[in-house]
């Protein structure tokens, strides 16, 4: 009998997606694990965290597991555009930190950044990477092609600049050259990313842990749920404002805003949601919106219409979420606090049947299978013609 493929999802446990997909693949029958650099404020589960308590020695941390990933398994399926090594930092900063950052991307970071990938290829491993935003996502693209995009928002901030953009072209083109496998969880980043790549479904939830609790029959005070890692990025200002317009008026609903909460804690409340408003500058729903589908709750995000011809036929096609953007944010929102919240059980039972049919990790897993399977088939062969 052949050996089960011995997969690693690395380095890093953003939106739980690598995590899940290790767990189901197990559940498919190859010998998959997770790790992580280090956990975050979340604490998805993780098979192993590779940085300890104290930080002197967590570069030699770094390398030692490096060298065991590229000894121990078949597969490395890089997450977040990363690798396990250490990347180019951004120069900007005050003189002396200018200074300081400049000096460590010469003589660290631009050294050692992404040559465990160059040398998983140099040794025959199937190597696969997941770009799930920010890792992708380019200022200067975004504000040039999106009317409606956080970028503008964060226009002369710190969270894109010219220095991070070409960071992040020079990232992908390595592992363009290097990998055998490129995957997407959000629609826009295909602009920016190798035409190969290939659009997926997040698979962050497991569907049994995530049961149905839609909202109740008395919508009297529906409860609208808004989560945002970063205020800017989700368009909370917006939202906000609209909520806070809507209560001046006197329309019945209540909100809570959850932010830097465990997942477990975060989830006991997103269970009472009867509303999620999830992003509405990105263009496209997030993990989050996919926890709040399973919980059956109805979801409003801002849904980027070009951007959605990278999704399945069928995909695009059954999309449940309410559409809405900062200039109507407030007006869909009046809507189905008041002439539609009859509406919102019935939207949510489409949330979930849409989570069910293309976010379930078991799915999403087996078709990951099938593509490590037949990139490992291949490198096999090619060895043997040589």
């Amino acid at each position: 009998m052949t050996k089960p493929l011995k997969v690693l999802h690395c380095p890093t446990t953003v939106g739980g997606h690598p995590q899940q997909l290790a767990i189901s693949e197990r559940e498919l029958g190859l010998a998959s694990r997770s790790a992580t650099l280090e956990k975050n404020y979340l604490r998805y589960p993780v098979d192993e965290v590779v940085f300890g308590r104290c930080k002197a020695l967590n570069e030699l941390r770094r390398w030692r597991f490096a060298a065991r990933a590229l000894r121990r398994y078949d597969v490395i399926h890089y997450n977040f555009g990363s690798s396990i090594m250490a990347s180019r930092v951004d120069e900007r900063g005050g003189v002396l930190e200018h200074a300081a950052r400049k000096l460590y991307n010469r003589l660290y970071g631009r050294q050692v950044e992404l040559r465990d990938v160059a040398q998983a290829h140099k040794l025959g491993k199937v190597i696969a990477v997941t770009y799930q935003g920010d890792d992708a996502r380019q200022g200067d693209f975004c504000r040039t092609n999106y009317p409606i995009h956080f970028a503008h928002e964060l226009e002369g901030g710190d969270y894109y600049s010219q220095f991070s953009d070409q960071i992040k072209r020079e990232k992908i083109a390595v592992f363009d050259h290097h990998a055998d496998l490129i995957y997407a969880l959000n629609p826009d980043l295909l602009n920016v990313l190798p035409q190969r790549t290939r659009f997926l479904p997040y698979a962050n939830v497991d569907l049994g842990q995530w049961a149905p609790t839609p909202p109740e029959g008395d919508l009297s005070v529906p409860h609208v749920v808004h989560a945002p890692t970063h205020r800017e990025v989700k368009g909370s200002d917006y939202i906000v404002a609209a909520l806070e317009r809507l209560k001046a008026e006197g329309v019945p609903f209540r909100y809570t805003l959850v932010e830097g909460l465990p997942r477990a804690r975060a989830k006991e409340i997103y269970q009472t949601a009867d509303l999620l408003v999830d992003q509405i500058l990105s263009g496209f729903y997030g993990g989050l919106a996919v926890e709040l589908m399973a919980l059956g709750k109805p979801v409003i995000c801002y849904l980027r219409q070009e951007d959605l011809r990278f999704l399945p036929g069928e995909m695009r096609q059954s999309l449940p979420m309410i559409n809405a953007e900062p200039a109507t944010i407030y007006e869909v929102l009046k809507s189905w606090l008041t002439t539609r919240k009859t509406e919102l059980r019935a939207q949510g039972l489409l949330s979930r049947a849409y989570v069910e049919r293309w976010h379930d990790p078991l799915k999403i897993a087996a078709s990951l299978k099938n593509d490590y399977e037949t990139a490992y088939a291949a490198k096999r062969s090619r060895r043997v013609l040589e």
